[in-house]
This record gives C-alpha cells, structure tokens and sequence, in this order.
C-alpha cells in the first residue's frame, strides 16, 4: 500500500510539473513573428502559441515592438509573409494571400460572426509594445491554421466590412508562419 501511495504521489508531482512548466503539448504550435514592411520580412519579434482548447483555439502571444493599443488579427490563406507588387508598388505581406475563407462568405465579421474564418479576435498591444494576453478563437482549431500566415494589422478591427473594408485594420505590420 505504502509503495502505491509513493508511485501515485510522484505520478502526481511529475504532471504537476508538466502542467506548470510551459511544455508544449502535441498538436500545440509555436509560431514566430516577424515585423514587415513593403521591403520584406524584418525583425523577429516574439511568438504566438496556438493550442486547441474545448472553446476552440487559443492564441497566446508573447510578442514585443509593437505600436500600443489595438490592432487587427487574421489568419491569412498562404504561408509567405513576403511583400509583393500590387498596381506597381510593393505591399508588406501581401504574398499571404487574403483572410482565410473556405467557405468563400466574401465578409468580414469578426471570430464570432459568420463571415471569414480567419477573422480573430482583436490583438491588445499594451503601452510597452508588448502582446501577452491571449485571445480565444472560437471557430477554428490549430488543424485550420497549419499551412497559413497570422496577421497582425497596423490598427484596430471594426470587425466589419463598413466603413472601411475587412475591419479598418489597414497596413500589415507583422507576420508569422503557421508550420
């Protein structure tokens, strides 16, 4: 009795540790992100772990160097956090493609709409340019972001596509690749 007492108590103690000590969880994710501009990809700039949870998925950031304030969040259709030309000048990020929608809604309405499934929660940027708050994205697991951008955008996210389109968020300022 006394030696299963001993097994479970350390049972108990090494799941604690696991629990407690920050290890990554199959099917978790860990994606770096990187300031952008129209010249390409700059520096690094912190990480977003994205995990399932029963509410759906959570992203976690721990990002620095960043404008204070709101800025608008999406997951983006293509792995490339390149700039391209459009109309003959170059756009930051702009070779990941445009918000993730497979079901081709054309609208933007926020993570708890019905309209783009790469919509997310808008990302809080406190006063030191750090990002550590998660956000929770309820319609979508990390199996839906594998193989895609996350986007974080210069301003906030009206989640709406009125007055301005896919939320008002404008320039893409930092990117990471979903692996």
């Amino acid at each position: 009795m006394r030696t299963m007492f001993l097994v479970l108590s350390i049972l108990l103690f090494v799941v604690s540790i696991l629990l407690f000590s920050g290890v990554v969880f199959a099917g978790d994710v860990t994606i770096k992100v990187s300031l952008v501009n129209d010249q390409g990809v700059g520096k690094e700039i912190g990480t977003i772990m994205a995990s399932d949870s029963k509410y759906g998925l959570m992203l976690t950031p721990q990002l620095s160097d960043l404008t204070p304030g709101l800025h608008g969040f999406h997951v983006h259709d293509k792995p490339d956090c390149s700039h391209a030309m459009k109309e003959g000048r170059a756009v930051a990020a702009l070779a990941a493609g445009g918000h993730y929608d497979p079901a081709n809604t054309g609208k933007h309405e926020g993570p708890y709409g019905n309209g783009h499934l790469g919509d997310l929660p808008a990302l809080y940027v406190s006063g030191d340019g750090k990002a550590t708050l998660p956000v929770l994205a309820p319609r979508l697991k990390v199996a839906d972001i594998k193989g895609r951008s996350l986007m974080i955008h210069a301003g906030g996210d009206n989640y709406s596509d009125s007055p301005a389109g896919l939320g008002g968020g404008g320039a893409r300022s930092a990117c990471g690749l979903v692996k």
